[in-house]
C-alpha cells in the first residue's frame, strides 16, 4: 500500500512538473505584471490560449484582441485584465510616459572642464631653511582633495591662489582652507614656506583647475537643447577620481589620426579643436553616464538629423543595430554592430549592453571600439537605445554601452514625470 502510494505521488510530481514546460502554460507565464510603454508604442504579449481574452477600461491604452497587443494612448497609469471564460486571471499593471524624441549625435567633439575650486593632485618637498617638507602634507591635505576656500575667499581657478600664499608667507600667517573630500567639506590649516634662495612661498601641492579631451556627442532634445555625451565620467588622469565640474564647454573637434586597436591593447582616436574652437555649448554635469548641458545651437551629423523616439532598456532585443561616429575629419559615418545582451534595467547602471562591432569597414580602420569613441550613438530599428562606453581591453571588437533612458534622466530630459493635474 505504501507502495503504492510512493508510485502515486511520483507519478502526479512528474505531471505538475510535465505540465509546467507545455507551451500553453510557459506563454501565460511569460505574459508580464508590469508594462512600461511610450506613447503611441505597441507591445504584443503572448497569447497561450484562444480563449485567452483581454480588457481595460482605462482611456490611456486601448487592447487589439486580434493581435493580443496593447497600445498606448496618452501618458497615465493603466491596468489590463487578461481572463478566460470572463473569469481574470491576470492583470498587468501599464505605465505610459511621455512620447521623448531626439536627435543623435555621432560628432567629434572637444571637452573643456573647469574644476570646483582646484583640485589637489600631488605633494612636492620645499628644501626650506628647516629641512625639506610639504606644507600640503603636514596640514593633512590629500590627493584627491578639492580646495574652494581659502581665508573664507571662494577660490575659482589657480591664479587665485598663488596671491594669498604669498601673503600668508610674508606675514607669517597660516591660510585657512575648505576642502571637499569624498562629499565631506573639511577645514585645514596650511603654513606656507619659502624654498632657499627664493623669495616666493609655496604649499608644496600640486593643483589644476581645468581638464580637456575629446569624445562623441550622443543626443540633444531638440526643444531644450539639452544633450549628453560621452556615456562616462570623466576622471583626473593623476587621482582617477570623477572631476567635479564647476562650469565648462564643449567645442568643435577634428579627428586627425586613428591608432588601431589589437587585443591587449585598446587603440585611440587622435584629435584636435577645431581651428575656429566654436563654441558648441556648455558642460553643467559630469556624472558616470557622461557629460551634460546645454547646446548653444543646434547640430548636424548630415546623416540623421530628425528626431528619433528612445528604446527603453526591456525593449532592446538583441541583434543588428547601428553606431554614428566619426573616424576621419569631422565626417559622422553609420557603422554595423551587433547587440550581444540587453539587461532590462529598472534601475540606472553603466553597463547595460554587451556590443560587437560587425562593420568591415570599422574594423579596417579601428579594429573595433577605441577610446575616443565613447558617446557614440546606438540605433535600432529606427530608434535611438545607447551610448558605446567602453571597450574590452583583450577583445577591442567588443565592449560595453549604457541604455538611453540613463543618459535622458542624467540630461534632466525627465521621461518618467506624471502628467500634470488640469486646471478646474
Amino acid at each position: 500500500m505504501i507502495e503504492t502510494r510512493k508510485v502515486i505521488g511520483v507519478i502526479l510530481l512528474v505531471f505538475i512538473i510535465g505540465i509546467g514546460f507545455t507551451k500553453p502554460v510557459q506563454e501565460y507565464v511569460s505574459i508580464p505584471l508590469e508594462l512600461v510603454l511610450m506613447e503611441g508604442q505597441q507591445e504584443q504579449l503572448q497569447k497561450a490560449l484562444p480563449v485567452f481574452k483581454m480588457s481595460s477600461t482605462n482611456e490611456n491604452v486601448s487592447v487589439n484582441e486580434e493581435q493580443f497587443a496593447v497600445l498606448a494612448n496618452s501618458q497615465g497609469d493603466a491596468n489590463v485584465t487578461v481572463t478566460v471564460g470572463g473569469a481574470p486571471v491576470k492583470n498587468v499593471d501599464v505605465r505610459v510616459l511621455k512620447d521623448i524624441k531626439v536627435i543623435p549625435g555621432g560628432q567629434s567633439i572637444g571637452v573643456k572642464l573647469n574644476t570646483l575650486g582646484v583640485l589637489v593632485v600631488g605633494h612636492h618637498l620645499v628644501n626650506s631653511d628647516d629641512g625639506e617638507k610639504s606644507p600640503g602634507e603636514i596640514a593633512e591635505i590629500e590627493v584627491g582633495d578639492i580646495i574652494t576656500k581659502i581665508n573664507g575667499k571662494k577660490i575659482e581657478n589657480m591664479s587665485q591662489v598663488t596671491p594669498l600664499v604669498q601673503e600668508a608667507g610674508e606675514n607669517e600667517e597660516s591660510l585657512k582652507l575648505e576642502v571637499i573630500r569624498d562629499n565631506e567639506v573639511l577645514q585645514k590649516k596650511l603654513i606656507p614656506l619659502k624654498a632657499k634662495g627664493e623669495s616666493s612661498y609655496r604649499l608644496g601641492l600640486y593643483i589644476r583647475d581645468s581638464a580637456a579631451g575629446v569624445g562623441t556627442l550622443t543626443f540633444f532634445e531638440p526643444n531644450s537643447k539639452k544633450y549628453g555625451a560621452l556615456g562616462h565620467v570623466i576622471s583626473d588622469m593623476d587621482t582617477q577620481k570623477p572631476i567635479v565640474v564647476n562650469d565648462g564647454q564643449i567645442v568643435s573637434s577634428l579627428v586627425t589620426s586613428i591608432e588601431k586597436g589589437s587585443n591587449g591593447d585598446p587603440g585611440e582616436k587622435l584629435a584636435r579643436f577645431t581651428n575656429d574652437r566654436k563654441i558648441l555649448g556648455t558642460i553643467t554635469k559630469n556624472s558616470p553616464f557622461g557629460i551634460f548641458g546645454k547646446l548653444h545651437e543646434p547640430m548636424k551629423n548630415d546623416i540623421s538629423d530628425e528626431a528619433l523616439p528612445i528604446t527603453l532598456s526591456h525593449q532592446v532585443k538583441e541583434g543588428p543595430a547601428k553606431i554614428l561616429t566619426v573616424v576621419d575629419g569631422e565626417e559622422v559615418k553609420e557603422y554595423d554592430i551587433e547587440i550581444v545582451s540587453s539587461v532590462p534595467q529598472k534601475f540606472p547602471a553603466t553597463k547595460g549592453m554587451v556590443i560587437k562591432v560587425t562593420d568591415p569597414e570599422l574594423l579596417e580602420a579601428t579594429g573595433g571600439i577605441i577610446q575616443g569613441m565613447s558617446g557614440s550613438p546606438i540605433i535600432q530599428d529606427g530608434k535611438v537605445i545607447g551610448a558605446v562606453t567602453h571597450v574590452f581591453v583583450n577583445d577591442p571588437t567588443s565592449g560595453y554601452a549604457c541604455h538611453i533612458e540613463w543618459m535622458l534622466q542624467e540630461a534632466g530630459v525627465d521621461i518618467y514625470s506624471k502628467e500634470k493635474a488640469k486646471a478646474s
